[in-house]
């Protein structure tokens, strides 16, 4: 089942994707469903199907559901240890040793849902950052007892130069204004039985010109899903809905860096395209 959120009536009102629109659940938010689910023991899928109305309406879908944590984790990808290794002029260095470890990975707090936007809304770009660059990544939302609810699209929008001038202003690159993008819908466990094998793609548009374009299996994840729960939940116990984003396997160099006025969308056949427009904030 995918899931969103649209407003009607000017409310924002969860409602279940189909091929002629959106079937509303009236009353209830995705994150109201999400709570109840988990307090019911139930699947979330079945909880929605249980509550949505005959009411078929069409409309532009928003953030899929309003978050009270997200958490975002590194290193995941190959690519982003050697990379981010490679800005601080090191092989081997401390993101390959975490990228390898068979201990703990790396997690961090994102932020909550003040940081977040939705589908076609402006993601940010630091005042302070000359390579604020987008990081595609599957997101995992969970319930306060760490079981995997539902998929979605997560853009962890990261000043890449804040971090690369010192490892210890990690939170300045990742926690800002808009930093982060969730969409565009939210897509059940049962309908994603190979979340491992899934196709994503990362585009950024400049105008007619393609400024970027990168792809990436998840199937190159490092880290379990459940593997990023159990060290995030462990002495830590988050509250539902929690987002963890899952890290990034496609990286965009500083040439490519996101200029006000780009838009960057990230796109998995059996999720949807997640779209922003970037502004300076």
């Amino acid at each position: 089942m995918k899931l969103a959120q649209i407003l009607h009536e000017g409310t924002l009102t969860a409602a279940i994707r189909e091929d002629g629109g959106f079937r509303l659940i009236p009353g209830s938010t995705v994150a109201a469903l999400l709570v109840a689910a988990e307090r019911e023991g139930v699947s979330l899928a079945d909880l929605a199907a249980e509550r949505a109305g005959d009411t078929v309406t069409s409309g532009d879908p928003s953030i899929p559901l309003v978050p009270e944590e997200v958490w975002a984790c590194g290193c995941t990808y190959a690519p982003s240890a050697d990379f981010r290794d490679g800005e601080l002029g090191t092989r081997d260095g401390m993101y390959s040793y975490v990228h390898r470890s068979e201990n703990r990975p790396e997690i961090f707090f994102k932020g909550t849902s003040r940081v977040c936007v939705g589908p076609e809304e402006a993601i940010g770009i630091r005042a302070d950052s000359t390579f604020t660059a987008p990081e595609p990544e599957l997101g995992v939302v969970i319930g306060s007892s760490g079981r995997i609810m539902a998929y979605t699209l997560g853009n962890d929008v990261s000043a890449w130069d804040i971090e690369r001038e010192n490892a210890l202003y990690l939170p300045q690159s990742k926690v800002y204004d808009a930093c982060c993008s969730l969409g565009p819908v939210l897509v059940t466990p049962e309908e994603l039985p190979s979340p491992y094998e899934l196709q994503m793609s990362c585009t950024i548009r400049r105008g007619e010109e393609t400024t970027f374009h990168g792809t990436v299996s998840t199937d190159k994840l490092r880290r379990t899903f459940d593997e990023l729960v159990q060290y995030l939940t462990l002495s830590n116990c988050v509250p539902t809905p929690t987002v963890i984003l899952t890290g990034t396997g496609i990286i965009v160099e500083q040439e490519a860096a996101l200029r006000p006025g780009d838009v960057c969308s990230i796109h998995v056949p059996e999720i949807g395209t997640l779209s922003n427009p970037a502004r300076q904030v």
